[in-house]
């Protein structure tokens, strides 16, 4: 019983978070094409990895913030929300690094892939949100 309830309760956000990682997916995969088709093999690595960078700490978060819910799991929900924060951190960071240390990826493109995709995701919350 207390597991359907936890399904109920997350649902909407998952729902929310699926929506948003769609968006941004979709908005990485155009920002890839446009810049194969107008830009070198560099700005189209430098881009990707900027978007990558925003989407894969994001899905991570997602997949922490709605793991529990319910006033009874109050305390795993405020860990695994804290937990998710500092992973997508620190996920993010890493990754950076390996963009522009391991991949010798243009930083401007890095950035731009980065922002575009990371403001779709914003945007999207705030056009399905309720």
């Amino acid at each position: 019983m207390q597991r359907s309830n936890t399904n109920r309760l997350t649902a909407p956000g998952r729902e929310l978070a699926k929506k948003g990682l769609l968006f941004q997916s979709v908005t990485a995969f155009f920002l890839i094409v446009l810049s194969a088709f107008f830009g070198s093999a560099e700005a189209v690595i430098s881009i990707a990895s900027g978007t990558l960078i925003s989407l894969l700490p994001s899905a991570l978060f997602a997949v922490f913030a709605f793991r529990y819910a319910g006033a009874t799991q109050l305390k795993q929900v405020n860990q695994s929300f804290g937990q998710g924060a500092k992973l997508k951190m620190a996920l993010t960071i890493i990754l950076f690094v390996v963009a522009f240390a391991g991949l010798q990826a243009h930083p401007l493109f890095v950035l731009l892939g980065y922002a575009i995709t990371a403001v779709s995701h914003v945007l999207a919350m705030f056009r399905h949100g309720t």
